[in-house]
């Protein structure tokens, strides 16, 4: 099973980046007002907890307004990788592809080390990709339709996050990003309380649940 990477941030928010942990991580982002808190909640595939407000993942040193385009940015802690870096340490893989292009979970690495580094259009190609070898794979899905939200296109990001709930309608992570998504992204504050209020019925011991209350009375008092 493939992991995923962190996720979006709620309410209105740029989005920020991510950094891998092993089959699960999480993002937030941060920006504006009533969403200091809401805005950090993104969550990678598999992730089940939201982090510790406010946020500081790879994702939080200064981002742009909400909902613009934060490609190449880099990965959490210490400056970006240069070109150079970042093709050596795709090398290995590439060629690993190369000798079998089918291979998910190469392209899923791939996905994941440009992700990682916001270097989201690369990060997209391969777990498009990944995709089409692993269609029913809901936390690449969830990966892929982050990787749009923080490249500006909150409507792909949507489409990829209805795709992932049509295979698993209780996948925590996709329903946590795509609330965060309908808030910043669309300003659809009614969306984003449903996916949310759907999220703790499914799972009504989530360990956040207080979190994404909150969450849920910023989107009500925002008035969006």
């Amino acid at each position: 099973m493939s992991e995923q990477r962190r996720a979006p941030s709620n309410g209105t928010a740029a989005p920020p980046n991510s950094s891998w942990s092993n089959r699960e991580a999480y993002l937030l982002a941060l920006v504006c007002l009533l969403v200091g808190a809401a805005l950090g909640y993104f969550f990678r595939g598999s992730a089940a907890t939201i982090p510790s407000p406010p946020v500081q993942t790879a994702a939080s040193p200064a981002m742009p307004p909400a909902g613009m385009p934060v490609g190449g940015m880099p990965a959490a802690g210490g400056p970006p990788p240069t070109a150079e870096a970042l093709s050596s340490i795709a090398a290995p893989m590439l060629a690993a592809l190369k000798a079998d292009p089918k291979n998910a979970d190469v392209l899923i690495q791939l996905g994941n080390l440009y992700y990682d580094h916001r270097v989201y259009p690369e990060a997209i190609t391969y777990y498009r990709r990944a995709l089409e070898v692993r269609p029913k794979d809901v936390n690449v899905r969830t990966d892929l339709g982050t990787a749009y939200w923080y490249s500006g296109d909150a409507k792909a990001a949507i489409a990829e996050y209805e795709k992932s709930l049509a295979v698993d309608p209780a996948h925590t992570s996709t329903l946590m990003n795509l609330g965060v998504v309908k808030l910043n992204g669309l300003n659809d504050s009614k969306g984003a309380i449903a996916a949310w209020e759907k999220l703790l019925k499914i799972n009504p011991q989530f360990s956040d649940r207080q979190k994404v209350l909150d969450l849920i009375a910023q989107a009500k008092a925002s008035g969006k």
